[in-house]
């Protein structure tokens, strides 16, 4: 198979993995990621599905890409666009189609959630070893960097601070449910060390496949 086309294949099948778990992580209702939350949260005040949310929240942070880099924004990076389209419907399939039973056991929803945590790890860690495009708000937040000349794990940790600061407060001021919880606070704890795993994991299996180059 040519090596571009393995490359963009295995970008798609990472992003359709991550939004297959972050749909179970919804489902297990005991707090998501800040952005996923955030996205929650904004999609229960207007009334539409979260990973449609989710689609206008990415391409809203692939237009600040272009706004920021302007010619040097790199035209294969438009393919967040519809990358990013894929992810959320994705989201809402699975979520509002598929996951149709209830989980009324806390430890139930703790696992599941853990389970889907790592499955999005796997994903994101595929998308990020072929370095081909990157997920939009990791995108976003490297341009942010880039301007203002800070490491770039600190933009995408001030993009999580900001997040729960605008969940904190429209969630009492529009009386939606909570999207933070313990899942929040777990998934800040195990998301890093479980890409770096995967990833070191994942590496000779994409050089051996020539999917990757040293």
């Amino acid at each position: 198979m040519n090596y571009k086309l393995k490359r963009y294949l295995l970008v798609i099948i990472g992003f359709m993995v991550v939004g297959i778990a972050v749909a179970f992580t919804l489902k297990a209702n005991v707090g998501v990621g800040a952005y996923d939350a955030m996205a929650k949260s904004v999609s229960d005040i207007i009334g539409i599905e979260v990973g449609t949310m989710g689609i206008i929240f990415n391409c809203t942070c692939v237009l600040g890409q272009i706004i920021i880099l302007r010619k040097n924004f790199r035209i294969i990076q438009l393919l967040q666009i519809p990358l990013s389209i894929l992810l959320g419907t994705i989201i809402n399939f699975v979520l509002y189609q598929c996951l149709l039973f209830e989980m009324n056991s806390f430890i139930l929803s703790l696992i599941v959630f853990l389970i889907a945590t790592c499955v999005a790890a796997f994903g994101v860690s595929i998308v990020m070893l072929v370095d081909e495009v990157t997920f939009a708000l990791e995108g976003f937040c490297m341009c942010i960097a880039d301007l203002i000349h800070i490491p770039f794990h600190v933009t995408r940790q001030a993009a999580d601070v900001i997040s729960i600061i605008v969940i904190v407060i429209i969630t009492p001021l529009f009386n939606i449910p909570w999207s933070l919880g313990v899942g929040t606070i777990l998934a800040m704890l195990i998301f890093g060390p479980l890409l770096g795993i995967f990833m070191k994991m994942l590496k000779p299996l994409f050089l051996k496949m020539d999917i990757i180059k040293e």
